[in-house]
């Protein structure tokens, strides 16, 4: 007896010490059209809007010579805060990412859509600023850089309450930081915020001085305006410009503007506000662009002036999975005051282009229909792949021509470190598709794709082995009602170790393919609601993004 349960022991350990396995993605496939790309193409001398499709919310823009530089919200996903940069104002190539090591924040165990809230970029002296808020992980912060690529420094925290800081530096020299925070007293209804001026102290990278709050609710305060937000602050003819959003995230969200002799105020609002607003037009128009704002100006070195701001594109019944996206247009100047979008007027699709040289195509393209297709076979992820949360990056690799995945036991819905890594959704109907040769030793080993809102709300088709066998399956999470790794909606048996595997989306609707040795394309699953990847039905501020995971059985 003694030796048959040493024996056992023996073989709980050996179990235990076993290599978790290996996930081989051979090469990842994206492609996506939508219907407005065909309706809406732009011509010689035009551009097409979004400038970046997909999940690139709250832009900021910066102008150094004749480069721009551009920054959008990451949430707690890393490496996060990608900066991107162009020549022409279309044409984006990202150059990195901002928080590129785990060591920087702190994202365990946060929800996806906390974290990095609205970055300001801005530049002075030949060094690069990056103001934000680290929402449940720090508060607000400030980093720096010599060179907007990276390396970024490490957060510098600072006490100031509220978010979406952004720096101002004023012709004298003086830099001041702005912010969204509560107003002084009580607030007087449910969504009451302000905005608040301080000095800043661009070597130590702290406010300091008195605060002022220059601005209380909003336009018309008499209307209890919500959510100022995402401040901007820059200098015209005399006059400090303050640019805000308003009207909170969704289809009321606009952008506003005031103006003032002093940079401390008082400030005027302007005498037609919002500049920037789609909230008054139908909303059963065709192909809509809804929720804009939040919006950067930039002036070109010929004085021209220009807007990114983001919106969202509905499929239907405002339904959108894609997150809020980036938009451009130029900024028209009337008697002293800015204006992007007159009252009524839509948020075209398709506009004239900057007066600027014109820049090649970017090699990853993010507007219009596109293909993309990774073979893996550099010695670094390209900078849009991006993982659930900052942490451990030990359990990808790249080599012989493929990323390798270890499975990890935690699920996709757990609250720890998947072995997941996303890319972002930029088309309604899109299609993502990948090679993966895994072996399922224990039930609950699965690898394949993920199309994900949040951790409570994705699919997933993976080669898995379940008690009765291997077979593909695709699982849906849709809550945290559900397991951590969802449940199987669909399945079929698979004889072999390599798959490819194939997810489409078809604007409301979902459609998972599988095929094996024999090549042919087989429908596990057919029609799903697509509206589970959108944030209407999920909640939060994202955007969905697709990728490989691999995770090994066991508790989360």
């Amino acid at each position: 007896m003694r030796t048959r349960a040493a024996g056992a022991v023996l073989a709980l350990l050996l179990t235990a010490a076993a290599p978790a396995p290996v996930a081989r993605f051979a090469w990842f496939d994206y492609r996506g059209e939508d219907p407005v790309d065909r309706a809406m193409t732009a011509g010689p001398g035009e551009y097409r809007n979004p400038i970046l499709q997909g999940f690139y919310p709250d832009p900021s823009i910066e102008r150094v010579g004749s480069d721009y530089y551009l920054v959008n919200s990451s949430f707690a996903y890393f490496p996060g805060l990608p900066i991107f940069h162009s020549r022409d104002l279309v044409s984006w190539t990202q150059i990195g990412n901002a928080i590129d090591r785990p060591g920087q924040f702190d994202f365990k165990h946060i929800g996806l859509s906390r974290g990095i809230f609205a970055p300001d970029l801005s530049q002075h002296g030949g060094t690069f600023y990056l103001a934000g808020t680290c929402v449940d992980c720090g508060g607000n912060f400030v980093m720096t850089a010599k060179s907007p690529a990276g390396p970024w420094s490490d957060p510098h925290w600072n006490m100031i309450d509220g978010i979406d800081p952004s720096i101002f530096f004023d012709a004298d020299g003086s830099a001041w930081i702005l912010n969204n925070g509560p107003p002084a007293g009580k607030p007087e209804y449910d969504g009451h915020r302000a905005i608040w001026i301080q000095r800043f102290d661009p070597k130590t990278l702290k406010p300091f001085g008195e605060r002022t709050m220059i601005v209380s609710g909003g336009v018309h305060p008499a209307d209890k305006p919500i959510w100022i937000e995402g401040p901007h602050l820059f200098r015209r003819d005399g006059y400090y410009y303050l640019i805000a959003a308003e009207g909170g995230t969704a289809e009321n969200h606009s952008e506003v503007v005031f103006r003032s002799k002093s940079v401390t105020g008082p400030y005027a609002p302007g005498p037609v506000n919002p500049i920037l607003t789609q909230r008054t037009l139908d909303p059963a128009r065709a192909l809509p662009i809804t929720s804009t704002g939040h919006a950067a100006f930039v002036a070109t070195p010929k004085g021209d002036w220009w807007s990114v701001f983001l919106g969202t594109r509905p499929y239907r019944d405002g339904f959108y999975n894609l997150g809020r996206e980036t938009f451009l247009l130029p900024v028209r100047w009337q008697d002293g005051w800015p204006e992007v979008t007159a009252p009524g007027a839509v948020v075209p699709y398709v506009h004239r282009r900057p007066d600027l040289p014109r820049q090649p195509a970017a090699a990853v393209p993010n507007s219009g229909a596109f293909h993309v297709r990774d073979e893996f076979a550099g010695a670094k992820l390209a900078p849009y792949w991006v993982q659930i949360r900052a942490g451990d990056v030990g359990w990808r690799r790249l080599g012989g021509g493929a990323l390798n995945l270890a499975a990890q036991p935690v699920g996709i819905g757990g609250n720890g470190q998947p072995a997941f890594l996303g890319r972002r959704l930029q088309h309604h109907w899109a299609s993502a598709e990948t090679s993966v040769t895994f072996t399922p030793r224990s039930v609950g080993d699965r690898a394949g794709i993920v199309a994900l809102q949040d951790t409570a709300h994705f699919y997933a088709l993976s080669l898995a082995r379940i008690a009765g066998g291997t077979v593909v399956a695709v699982e849906k999470r849709d809550g945290d009602g559900d397991p951590a790794d969802g449940r199987i909606v669909a399945s079929a048996p698979f004889a072999g170790t390599t798959v490819r595997l194939r997810i489409v989306a078809r604007g409301d609707a979902m459609d998972f393919l599988y095929a094996g040795a024999d090549g042919a394309w087989h429908v596990l699953a057919k029609d799903l609601d697509g509206t589970l990847l959108s944030t209407k039905h999920a909640g939060g501020f994202l955007g969905a993004i697709v990728g490989p995971f691999a995770r090994a059985g066991g508790p989360d």
